[in-house]
Order: structure tokens, then sequence, then C-alpha cells
């Protein structure tokens, strides 16, 4: 039997239909992502489910008992509770079956025929088993820390962000595990860190889950079934988003004509998926089976770990080589800045050049500075030291509190301020409901207030006017918030066709991955980084050089213990390698250029024309064997002269 079940329900507000005649179920186990159009009836049909919102026709059947719990967007908390205290609150009852738990153990221990105590020591024991609530202290220390609570644990809950009191609701649900939990965006407002946290977490603890979400990556790895609401009804796809993809797009070839726009830009997205994300799906599977197999070798050999961290470091720096600065309209030059706000230390002598032709993501955890460095740039505060110089250009810029919409106006008078219905779109001159089409607009919005507006209805109507303008830059800060998928698609595509540069913030992996060519990464020591890699490929490489530093860690701990309990050696290094540790740094430097050279001639057909390909591959091969050796070599020496100092 299904935890739950709506037979043919309908919902309507006022004249307009919701949901009609819908069927839906949720089984044990089953995490179900509900994909939709903003205002299609996602939230009402999620409401449904709750049990917090009547249907007006149809069966909502639930097993008896049955525990179903939501993530609010606006969490209730009681007054003056700290944030620890909030997250505790709804533990009790978890807290009050161990209490009893333990006292039946203990009874038992000298009564253990009684019948009635044994039973209700089974069921307890099945209920604390099945919420995984054994350890809940140390669960609740390790969600405060990978929330980024931990500084605000004994502070009134009152006085955090609305996305702050959102972290320690969310927090407290996935610490209660109901039997089947709700969540609507759940990773709004959290960084990249999180979100990797999260879906961990709801994957080790087996969650039954109906969750609402436009982070792409995240539904593709969550979720184990797509409905999506369109036109009143459910439709069910298997699996999370690329199965989606794949399944709606041979749907779509189904109908009519008039879905080939749709049809289109699904295809092309599609497209996307399949040759970007599962080409590195692939590459880092590979990385995986040698970290797995590393795990198995090297527990007592950290010279293996490090010739590993060394390949890794060196897969890295690869993406960032040829990206030398060329003849493009230098659009801001920023030289040595560093900026601090109040006593919080943000960034720490950055420097660079951003180009006409630019595509960049600006990344990093909340918190760490990334919409300061867009309004450092927008001349909006000033550097505490370095300097920010800035060319001739206009800039488009979308924030997120939309502050260049009017609320008291409606559509046409946002767009078409001076009278008339026409608008001008790079060129094109438009009626303002055919462009507003293309952002999913009907033409009853056209004489609706801004004010009376969704969120996320004020978002495309900000996005579409940032659209219009007449700009050489446009900078985006979380672009992607509130809304749904096929509007991202369409603000994708936008950007993929915009002429200019393009500066975005945002923790949307997918997106990032998607538009991005180049990524400034925050650090946690104040620096930014330069990378050109995927977001999510840069994010992969991080992850497993911690878990090698980690490795490190443990197997140089093993080693010493080892060593205490173990005469002493006598070691010193020859003098060929004292010499080689003094060489060899230099010659794999110039190894790495030569190697460098070689990968560029390849790309440029004069020049491997010149020198015939097979013999430049062949060349690049055995430069390649050199340089692996040598990198080995100079690993094993280091290994003996750090053993050396450990002895001496």
């Amino acid at each position: 039997m299904a935890l739950i079940d709506l037979q043919k329900v309908s919902k309507h507000y006022s004249a307009q239909q919701i949901l009609s005649e819908i069927n839906f179920h949720v089984d044990e186990g089953e995490r179900i992502v509900i994909i939709g159009k903003n205002g299609s009836g996602k939230s009402t049909l999620m409401k449904i489910v709750n049990g917090t919102l009547t249907q007006d026709a149809g069966e909502r059947i639930t097993k008896n008992d049955l525990d179903i719990k939501m993530l609010d967007q606006k969490p209730n908390f009681k007054d003056g509770d700290t944030v620890k205290e909030a997250i505790k609150a709804g533990l009790e009852e978890l807290n009050q079956a161990k209490k009893r738990y333990d006292e039946l153990s203990l009874s038992l221990s000298d009564n253990f025929e009684n019948k009635k105590l044994i039973d209700e020591h089974e069921k307890l024991s099945r209920y604390i088993e099945h919420h995984n609530a054994w350890n809940l202290d140390d669960k609740i220390e390790r969600i405060i820390q990978h929330f980024d609570l931990k500084q605000y644990e004994d502070k009134p809950i009152d006085l955090l962000s609305g996305g702050e009191q959102r972290r320690v609701a969310l927090a407290s649900l996935l610490l209660q595990k109901p039997d089947i939990l709700l969540l609507d965006e759940p990773t709004n407002h959290l960084d990249v860190y999180m979100v990797e946290f999260l879906e961990e977490l709801i994957l080790k603890e087996k969650f039954t889950l109906v969750f609402i979400s436009h982070d792409r990556y995240f539904i593709d790895r969550i979720a184990t079934k797509s409905i999506e609401v369109e036109d009143c009804k459910l439709r069910q796809y298997k699996g999370g988003y690329s199965d989606y993809l794949t399944q709606k797009e041979e749907y779509l070839r189904t109908l009519q004509k008039q879905h080939d726009n749709l049809l289109g830009l699904l295809k092309r997205e599609n497209e996307w998926f399949a040759r970007g994300v599962r080409a590195r799906l692939k590459r880092n599977e590979g990385r995986k089976e040698r970290l797995m197999q590393l795990r198995q070798e090297a527990k007592t050999n950290p010279a293996k770990i490090r010739k590993m961290s060394v390949e890794l470091q060196r897969e890295a720096k690869h993406f960032n080589r040829n990206k030398s600065i060329n003849k493009q309209k230098m659009l801001f030059e920023v030289e040595d800045l560093s900026l601090t706000l109040g006593n919080k230390e943000l960034i720490k002598n950055f420097s660079t050049r951003i180009l006409q032709k630019d595509v960049i993501a600006i990344v990093g955890p909340n918190g760490s500075g990334k919409s300061t460095l867009l309004k450092a740039l927008l001349g909006r505060i000033e550097p505490t030291s370095g300097v920010i110089k800035r060319g001739e250009f206009k800039i488009g810029y979308f924030d997120q509190h939309r502050e260049m919409l009017d609320d008291d106006k409606n559509l046409i008078e946002t767009f078409c301020p001076n009278g008339g219905d026409r608008v001008s779109v790079r060129g094109s001159d438009l009626h303002v409901y055919g462009y507003l089409k293309n952002f999913l607009f009907p033409r009853e919005f056209l004489e609706k207030k801004v004010g009376v507006l969704s969120g996320g209805e004020k978002n495309r109507i900000a996005l579409a006017l940032l659209f219009t303008k007449d700009v050489d830059i446009l900078i985006l800060d979380e672009p992607t918030n509130d809304l749904d998928i096929p509007t991202i698609n369409i603000l994708e595509e936008q950007l993929t066709n915009f002429a200019g540069a393009v500066i975005i913030v945002s923790h949307d992996r997918y997106f990032v991955d998607k538009i991005a060519k180049k990524l400034f990464i925050f650090k946690p020591d104040k620096h930014i980084e330069e990378s050109y890699q995927q977001y999510s490929e840069y994010l992969e490489l991080e992850k497993e050089l911690k878990e090698l530093d980690e490795m490190n860690s443990l197997a140089c701990a093993t080693k010493e213990n080892e060593q205490k309990t173990t005469k002493p050696k006598t070691l010193k290094l020859t003098f060929k390698e004292k010499i080689a540790l003094e060489t060899l740094p230099k010659e794999i430097d110039e190894l790495e250029l030569k190697i460098e050279d070689k990968n560029n001639c390849l790309t440029n057909p004069k020049c491997y024309e010149d020198i015939g390909i097979t013999t430049l591959a062949k060349e690049l091969s055995e430069l390649e064997d050199i340089y692996e050796k040598k990198v080995e070599e100079l690993l094993s020496i280091e290994e003996k002269a750090e053993e050396i100092d450990s002895i001496s």
C-alpha cells in the first residue's frame, strides 16, 4: 500500500482551475520531484499531500499514523528560542522515545520475561532505528556545522535572516526524519557545499521525499521519479532530470506543431546535458576508481597519496593553459584589490582583467563576499585598497531585490514608458506581448501591476526588461532564484546569444556549468582564484584533493605511531639524491612548458603540418613519459627526506 494516495483530486481558486481529477501516490523510499512552470499548481499539490489544503473533489487516503512534515517558506519558531533550541524543539518526541527505551532496557535486565515490556521495547527500538536517532547529539552538531549555523547556535532565532531561518527549519526536519518529508525549493539559501551535504544526507538516510526544485543537478542526483504539473494534469516520468529530458522530448515529438519551439529548446538542453555532464561523469569515474584503489593501497604510504594529489593538481592546471589575454576591448582592470566590510576581510590582493566577451561566474560559500565584489565593480562601494579601472561601456544590472521594477506600473508601462506597445530588442522591433510570450507570460498579464505579481513572476519581468536594454555587459546577482526550470532555460538561451560580457553570481551548479567560460572562486584565505574549469568539475577535484589530504594525515599519523614502536633507522640522502632534490623541480617545470608547447602545436594546423602530426604526437608522448618518471623520482626523494627529518 502507498503511504499516501490522491485519487481524482481537483482544486480551483475562484474561476481558475489548478488541478483536475489528478491521481498521485507516494510509496515508501520514493523521492519524487514536482516539475512545472510557476503558477502551474506545484505548491498546491504539495499542500494537498501535506493535508494543509483541502481538495474540492476526490479522495486523499493515507496510511495510519503517517507522519508528514513540510518545510515552510516562512518557518515559525517559539519566541525567544536560540538556534540550537529551535532545532531541538522538533526532536522532543524522539528524545522521549530514547529516554523510555533506556528505562525499559534497565527494567528488562531484571525482568526479561515480561511480554508487555518486551513488545514496547522492540516497538521503540524500531521507531528509533527508523529515524536513525541513536546518536542525536552527534547528528545535531554535524548538521549545525554543515549548514554554517555554528556561529549562531546561541543567538535568538528571530535575529537571523529569512534564509538563515529556513536553514534552521530544514536542519530540524532532517533530524526528525518524518515518514514523508515535503521540501519546497530546499536548495534556496544554501551554497554548493551545503547542497552537497544535503544530497548525501538524503541518500544515506533513505528519506521518502516529495520536493520542488529548480536545481537540475540536485534533481538528477536525488529524484527517483519526476511528476510534471501541466494544464491541470500530472504526467509521470521515471528518474531524475536527465531521464525527464529524454522522456519529455519523446513525448513532445508526438504532439502538434505548436510545441515545436518548446521541443527545440528542450532538445538543445538535452544535447548539452548528454555532451557536457555525462562526459564529465565518465572522466570522474576513472578518478574515483583510482581514489578507491588508493585508499586500499596507501593507508601508510604518503608518497602514493602525494603522487595522486599531484596528478589532480596537474589536471586542474590543464584547464588554465592557453588562456592568454587577447585583443578584445578591456572593460575592467582590477589591480591588487582588497575589500573589508566592518571588521570582516572579504577579498585580499585580487588582480584581473575583464574583457568584452568574457562570461564569468563568481562562486564560493555564503557570506564570502561575492555580491560585494559585484558592487565594487559597479562602483557602489570603494575598495579598501587597490584600484578598479573601468572603460567606457554600458551596464545592465540584475539584483536579488529587482530594483529596476516599479510596483505601481503595469507591464505595458514597464516595457513602453514612452507610450505605445512596441519594444526594441537587440535591433528588432517587437510587439510587447510577442516579446513577453517568450518569457511565458499570457496576454492577460499586460495590464497587471508589477506589485501584484509573485516573486518568480517579478524575476521573469526583471530579466525580460534587462534584455531590452542596449548594454555592453550584463551583471546578474543570483538570477535563477525564484525561477522555474522553463524560465531558467529561457534565461540561458538569452545569455548564450548575448554578444557582450556576462558576470553572474550563482550557487546553481548546472546554470554555471552551462553558461560560464571562466570562474572567480572565493577561497577560504580571502584570495580569489581564476579557473577555466566547469564549476562541477572544480568542485569534484576540490573534494578529491580534500580526501587525499585527510588520507595523507591518517597515513602520516599511522607511520609516526609505527616509528615510535620500532627502532629508528639510520637514513641519509645519497649525494646523487641531494643533487636531484635541487635540480628536479626546475627540470619538471621545463618539461611542463615543453608539453604545453607541443599541445599548442597540435591545435595549430600550420605548426603540426610542418613537423608532421605523427612525429609531434610521438614527441609529446615521450615528453610525458619523462615527466612522469621525474615527478615520481622527486616524490620518492622528498618522502625519504621527510622520513629523515622526522627521525632526527
